[in-house]
């Protein structure tokens, strides 16, 4: 199983917060660096303010070398799908094709509110995330040299020279969360990374199955799709240290050992390890202290290792 390091700066991150976590799970061998995509904290004061995600990624582009890089989740609320196709383009080429785009139909009422971004009701936000998703792939799969054009019921393009190409011939797109009928088909048609946030094993199980059904819907194999979690991380190598990192999150430590990835780290790999059993092959570790490295250092060590075994 592959662990990336996942985190949410709209709870209080500077650029360069960021940019020693990402450095240090490049260094330590992380698969990927990703973070949420959102504008307002969710507790706290959230002090110094939010961080836009892809301005933050265009940045990491330059200032790592091999690490991967991506959202969990970008708002299709937050962009026009033109716009966003170019910009995820762009950082591809910035990063020389390192870039992956999560992308959700939005969710978080308050920070659209808190920054004057319309927010749809669900039906509304879905249809126009389906649009999002074909407009986006739609543009990076047109060849140069000719035109796209998609009129629906959100949005027109009309002979959109589908201008820049990332660097990648696709850039991966990641569908997650647990609707039960419109999140399985959308990621049966769109995703190449169907993602489960915050669940338990008997969710992921169930939400992978409905996935896996709507692929072969649609005579998609599933095999072809990459399967991973979310999980909120606190280890430590006893008891005190899994504790005094647990009250640093402001979590109770039994609570994240059922909810979330918690433990020593024999523990965490065991828990992993059911995740696998189930079909899990990404495991997006939450850090959400990020100035304690020493917690990424310590999952690098004595977790990663075993995972590869």
């Amino acid at each position: 199983m592959e662990l990336r390091i996942f985190t949410e700066p709209q709870q209080g991150a500077t650029y360069d917060e960021l940019l020693a976590v990402a450095q240090a799970a490049e260094r330590l061998g992380y698969g990927a660096f990703f973070r949420s995509d959102h504008y307002l904290t969710m507790g706290g004061d959230g002090l110094p303010g939010p961080t836009d995600a892809w301005t933050t990624l265009a940045g990491l582009a330059r200032d790592t070398s091999t690490i991967r890089l991506g959202t969990l989740m970008t708002s299709a609320t937050f962009r026009h799908p033109g716009v966003l196709a170019i910009q995820v383009a762009q950082v591809d080429q910035m990063s020389g094709g390192r870039v992956e785009l999560g992308l959700g139909a939005g969710w978080f009422e308050g920070e659209h509110t808190a920054y004057g971004i319309p927010f749809p009701d669900t039906r509304e936000r879905f249809d126009r995330y389906e649009e999002q998703l074909e407009i986006v792939t739609g543009l990076w799969a047109t060849p140069v040299g000719e035109q796209f054009t998609h009129s629906g019921e959100h949005y027109q393009l009309v002979d959109s020279p589908a201008l820049p190409k990332p660097t990648q011939a696709k850039p991966p797109v990641l569908i997650g969360g647990r609707g039960k009928r419109r999140t399985p088909a959308l990621a049966a048609r769109y995703a190449d990374e169907f993602n489960l946030p915050f669940v338990d094993e008997t969710e992921t199980r169930d939400q992978f199955a409905r996935v896996a059904a709507a692929c072969e819907a649609i005579d998609r194999d599933p095999a072809t799709m990459t399967w991973s979690n979310a999980l909120v991380l606190c280890v430590g190598e006893d008891e005190a240290e899994i504790a005094r990192r647990a009250a640093a999150i402001g979590r109770d430590v039994e609570e994240l050992r059922a909810n979330g990835l918690a433990g020593t780290p024999s523990e965490v790999v065991d828990k992993l390890g059911r995740f696998s059993d189930l079909g899990s092959q990404r495991a997006y570790l939450q850090v959400l202290d990020l100035d304690d490295l020493d917690h990424l250092t310590l999952v690098a060590e004595q977790v990663l290792p075993h995972l590869r075994d």
